[in-house]
């Protein structure tokens, strides 16, 4: 009995070893699940926005959509979610450029025919090609950054190397080895996974305006960590919760009114001023 008792052991034990060993041989096909979609700023029904390819310092090439802002309107600077596209976006950049301002929604590499492969520091490196971008068409002070769900992890990194108008986090995480402990919690994630843009050691080294927005019925990224990266940022900031809601559709359901006043705001130049409203 104690020799098929071993036995059991010694197989479970292979097993688990073998799984974990295929998850970490697989991690990045795992977070990074780059839809096969590719298409043109008009293909994707964007008026008035037009194809661009932005360059990052490790001569990558990153397709973007873009549209400039009307003199004095803010640029929103989007970056979508790890399995999201630009065209599956589109409609959210045409909501968001309404009014004159601009917009430049960017993929990353590996994604919507980018070159390279995608990973933690290859994001950032391409946010940071987005931001270049953007400042030759707007000012900081109206440069916006909007990061969804994977892309909040961007967005936090890039924040913390420029200067910006405001932050938006939409759906955002702790970081994403937080996410993956709950779906595996008997992994040893943090000693396993590389790419684990870790928001929450960094929201502490961003200092413009913030807009935080969750759903509590997210199941991909749970509402109380979307509430627990709001409350280790600084000052100023706005939480927005929405009752009901799950992981990606938060701007269509109530969250585009909360970031068009962010923006008139960030045009005022008062972002600050707005969000210190909900401390006062």
């Amino acid at each position: 009995m104690l020799g098929r008792l071993a036995r059991g052991l010694v197989l479970a034990g292979g097993a688990y070893l073998a799984f974990v060993g295929v998850l970490f041989v697989a991690q990045r096909s795992l977070l990074y699940p780059a839809p096969d979609n590719v298409a043109s700023a008009a293909e994707a029904g964007l008026a008035g926005f037009e194809d661009v390819t932005l360059e990052t310092a490790d001569d990558e090439r990153i397709r973007a959509y873009f549209r400039p802002p009307e003199p004095g309107r803010a640029l929103v600077v989007y970056f979508h979610g790890n399995a999201g596209s630009i065209r599956q976006r589109a409609p959210r950049a045409a909501a968001l450029a309404e009014g004159g301002r601009g917009v430049l929604i960017t993929s990353y590499r590996g994604y919507s025919g980018s070159t390279g492969s995608p990973t933690e520091e290859g994001l950032i490196e391409d946010a940071r090609a987005a931001y270049a971008f953007a400042s030759r068409h707007a000012p900081a002070e109206r440069i916006v950054l909007y990061g969804e769900s994977l892309g909040t992890g961007v967005a936090v990194a890039l924040a913390t190397e420029v200067e910006a108008g405001a932050v938006v986090l939409d759906a955002p995480f702790t970081s994403a080895a937080d996410v993956a402990r709950l779906r595996y919690p008997f992994v040893p994630v943090g000693l396993l996974m590389r790419d684990q843009f870790d928001s929450a050691a960094r929201i502490g080294a961003v200092d413009e305006p913030l807009l935080v927005m969750h759903g509590t019925q997210d199941r991909v990224t749970p509402f109380a960590q979307g509430r627990a990266l709001y409350e280790a940022a600084g000052e100023p900031k706005r939480f927005r919760g929405f009752e009901a809601e799950g992981h990606t559709r938060l701007l269509e359901n109530g969250g585009l009114a909360e970031v068009r006043a962010l923006l008139d705001a960030v045009e005022a130049g008062r972002a600050a001023a707005l969000l210190e409203e909900d401390r006062s």
